[in-house]
């Protein structure tokens, strides 16, 4: 039964949630199909394209259909991005929670979020990257700010 389940949940990433191939890597592995839970453990690195994310642990979460609804990441989370508009992005982040749907990455704790074309970063506690648009928001803690880095150019340059 979990083999068929396996399977199933492969060939629907594969053909539905992506058109790319999704490939992920663990040391373990376990799901519960009534709960609609694929859990990915031990060095675990996801790939799809030239997205990737690498955690201690990845979990998928789906609805009754086996539609992914939600992917977290935890654990030493590092990753890296890119937007439909090319906008490449590397970091890392305490928990990352992907939200396909809406093509929604929000980043929580320790967040260091890298825009590498443009030579911008983001450190913060809790960053929202929305995929399709390309727009970012950030929080920090009452006791650590957001802080923000860009590289302006000289006029005379």
């Amino acid at each position: 039964m979990i083999i068929k389940y396996i399977l199933l949940m492969t060939m629907f990433l594969q053909l539905t949630l992506f058109s790319q191939e999704l490939k992920i890597k663990a040391n373990t592995f376990s799901a519960d199909e009534q709960k609609g839970l694929s859990v990915f453990s031990g060095h675990v690195r996801m790939k799809k394209g030239n997205d990737e994310l690498n955690a201690s642990e990845i979990t998928i979460y789906t609805d009754k259909k086996n539609q992914p609804t939600k992917f977290v990441a935890v654990g030493a989370v590092s990753f890296k991005i890119e937007t439909k508009k090319d906008t490449k992005y590397e970091g890392q982040a305490n928990r990352v929670v992907y939200i396909p749907k809406e093509k929604v990455y929000r980043f929580y704790g320790n967040v260091n979020l890298k825009q590498l074309n443009k030579k911008k970063e983001i450190v913060g506690d809790e960053v929202t990257l929305a995929l399709d648009s390309g727009k970012a928001s950030a929080k920090g803690l009452k006791t650590k700010p957001v802080i923000m880095t860009f590289d302006i150019k000289n006029d005379k340059e």
